[in-house]
């Protein structure tokens, strides 16, 4: 059997059934997929910083990135099945959110405080883009459902942009 009929048989297997078209699936999966890759990848930046803050402000930091790293990481499942609703396939490895993430790691060794919390603001700031391009592509299809889940990820992205720039002003 070659590579050709073995994927035609694993696309049929796993075809689920939508009103969308097939533009509109692969269109959606791939604005959903790298969105997803992208909440993967900031889900473990935050979870990286939140193990390794430290600092006067220790427990308050601490405690943010972990309610964050929470939120993020609850919108991945919603993200994969909503690929899987309209009829694609998604993520399957590590490897696959390193290919198609666009945010940055952050492999370094020590990072002070008030970068981790610039950074992150940064990277939700980022990551509400992408949501509003990938609003876009799900509009251009009519595909209202997920467009008002993303309604809600570009506003939790934004909360989080708000409060982790917050965290890094100074006192006037």
């Amino acid at each position: 059997m070659n590579d050709l009929s073995i994927h035609a048989k694993r696309d049929a297997a796993l075809r689920t059934p939508t009103d969308l078209g097939a533009n509109a699936t692969t269109d959606i999966g791939a604005a959903l997929t790298g969105v997803l890759a992208d909440m993967f990848a900031l889900y473990l930046k935050t979870k990286n910083f939140h193990w390794h803050m430290s600092g006067p402000h220790f427990r308050d930091y601490h405690l943010m990135l972990d309610e964050q790293g929470e939120q993020i990481f609850a919108t991945t499942d919603a993200l994969a099945e909503r690929v899987r609703k309209v009829g694609g396939t998604t993520l399957r490895s590590i490897g696959h959110i390193g290919r198609l993430q666009r945010l940055p790691d952050n492999d370094a060794d020590y990072v002070t405080p008030q970068d981790m919390l610039a950074e992150l603001a940064d990277d939700n700031r980022r990551l509400t883009g992408f949501l509003r391009a990938a609003h876009a592509v799900c509009e251009e299809h009519n595909d209202v459902a997920s467009t008002s889940l993303i309604e809600v990820w570009i506003d939790d992205a934004e909360r989080r942009s708000w409060f982790l720039y917050e965290t890094t002003r100074q006192p006037r």
